[in-house]
């Protein structure tokens, strides 16, 4: 489910990392007051076993379990989170109108949650304030200790979920495999844990009929949930969702594109699969014989093992070294939010692209485009195989405003980000698949020089960004964060640094604009305009 719709649905929005309570929309306050009695901290007893939010009367196959184990005296509740193989107590629970308020104690990620009991108490809607990525939802059932006891006892289990010794760090020696950024489709927006074989096949050949792949999205890449169990030899099989792994990846080739899988440099995945920690060789070889072209590689679990820079930069060393050691070209995707100026440090472990920040799908959409501005790594680091990754594109997905969509891509293409769609490709509209099938605005995206745009003006809330680009020309855009619409003028020479141009030409409207000393224009709220001068 889309995040912006579970939230919409029970009246919830994230500010700021945090979460906040609102009437649904449609309700009026007093109605929303009214619904807002706080519930007894006793109906929380129990065991809640966490669930998929798409298939709520199922458990995720393959996954580590997580579950609340709670007691409360009416007054106080205790208990403890179990995430992944490790345990949380639970502290200063209490009722709100919006439902309940607790800490964890220990070691993070984890600090701060709500929950909120649903369709009768059967069901426990829980956020969790993770202060790096954000928010994420989990949808917990209420299950008997008995059938908890059967679930945790039949579970995958990683076989080591302690600190290993780490290599001397050293330089991997990073080829050039991505000379431009990647443009592709990852799951995880639209089916989460729910991502299956024909899922991903659908969507493999959706971005060859609607042209995407031709326009250069070519990687299809299979995010969290998609891992099952370790044999006894130590080999990782894929879950009964995806029967033929290689048989997968060998219809995607087929189609002209490129595949892309998930893991974790800890025990387990953010969603509780089992992840790489100590079979980092022989989870690459596993990878190089399916034919994978791309892994991103997502800290999570590696946090309850790891503190410091120099163990995180020899973790994601080891697998930069596995994946060299298999002699086949895979691109490599490092997932850790950004942590320690990974810019500075990524392509030394085999890196070619890294994240600079949580996950854009998590909260109020338009607040994680809005925070990529002040918050996309250090130009001086990226260029060809050496990307900052502003994370997965939200056009498409429910929660943004077509001028919204359009500023998005904006700044990921100035940002000279990767471009990965998160949308469902199968309901598509017109006006999306026009936004980002844009060949002209794809190109400044894609251009051979890798340079990473930058602001050379700001005033208030609108900015001019320019990039330069390999013909000569600039790409120069102008943006407007606020929320009315504003003038906005290009003064060519001085502080935007670009000479008076020849051509002119609006990039996202594909029109030769006229040449005049100065380029003015009225820029809608949350928007942008895209300008190439020649």
């Amino acid at each position: 489910m889309r995040m912006r719709k579970v939230l919409g649905a029970i009246g919830i929005a994230a500010v700021g990392g945090l979460i906040g309570v609102t009437a649904p929309m449609g309700m009026s306050p007093a109605v929303a007051q009214a619904a807002a009695t706080p519930q007894p901290l006793a109906s929380l007893d129990g065991s809640w076993l966490v669930v998929p939010r798409r298939t709520p009367g199922s458990v995720a196959i393959g996954g580590i379990p997580r579950s609340f184990v709670l007691s409360s005296d009416g007054r106080t509740v205790t208990g403890e989170f179990r995430f992944n193989g490790w345990v949380y107590p639970i502290a200063n629970m209490v009722a709100r109108p919006d439902g309940f308020a607790f800490d964890l104690t220990g070691k993070p990620p984890f600090v701060k949650m709500r929950a909120k009991l649903s369709a009768g108490g059967r069901f426990l809607d829980v956020w969790i304030g993770d202060e790096v990525v954000g928010v994420a939802p989990f949808l917990a059932r209420r299950v008997t200790p008995a059938e908890l006891a059967t679930v945790e006892r039949d579970a995958p289990r990683p076989d080591n979920m302690t600190k290993l010794p780490l290599p001397a760090l050293h330089d991997v020696g990073v080829k050039n495999l991505a000379p431009t950024p990647p443009m592709g489709w990852n799951s995880w927006n639209v089916f989460r844990e729910a991502v299956d074989d024909a899922a991903v096949r659908a969507m493999a050949d959706r971005l060859v009929a609607t042209g995407l792949r031709d326009a250069g999205y070519r990687y299809v890449t299979i995010d969290d949930g998609w891992q099952g169990k370790r044999d006894a030899a130590g080999v990782l099989h894929p879950n009964a969702k995806f029967p033929d792994m290689k048989g997968l990846v060998d219809y995607i080739h087929a189609r002209g594109l490129k595949v892309g899988i998930y893991s974790s440099p800890g025990p387990v995945t953010c969603t509780g699969y089992i992840g790489s920690h100590g079979h980092e060789k022989q989870d690459a070889k596993t990878y190089a014989a399916w034919g994978v072209d791309l892994l991103k590689y997502d800290w999570c679990s590696a946090s309850n093992i790891y503190d410091t820079k120099t163990e995180m930069q020899a973790q994601y060393q080891k697998m930069g070294d596995a994946l060299a050691e298999t002699g086949r070209a895979i691109v490599y995707s490092l997932c850790q939010y950004g942590l320690f100026d990974v810019g500075s440090w990524g392509n030394r472990v085999g890196g070619h692209l890294w994240r600079t920040g949580g996950d854009s799908i998590e909260g109020d959409l338009w607040h994680a485009i809005d925070f990529r501005f002040d918050h996309n790594g250090n130009a001086a680091h990226a260029g060809p195989s050496a990307w900052n990754d502003a994370d997965m594109m939200l056009v498409g997905i429910d929660g943004l405003t077509p001028e919204e969509y359009r500023t998005h891509y904006t700044l990921w293409t100035m940002a000279a980000s990767p471009i990965i769609l998160g949308n469902d490709l199968r309901t598509m509209t017109p006006a999306t698949k026009a936004l980002v099938a844009n060949r002209e605005v794809i190109a400044i995206d894609q251009d051979p020089l890798g340079i990473q745009g930058r602001r050379v003006s700001q005033d208030g809330k609108t900015e001019i960004w320019t990039k330069r680009l390999a013909d000569g020309s600039t790409a120069v855009a102008l943006f407007n964060r606020g929320d009315a619409p504003a003038a906005m003028t290009v003064r060519w020479g001085g502080a935007v640094g670009v000479a008076q141009p020849k051509m002119l030409r609006d990039v996202w409207r594909g029109a030769d604009l006229p040449v005049r000393p100065s380029y003015t224009t009225t820029v809608p709220r949350h928007g942008a305009i895209l300008l190439r001068a020649f």
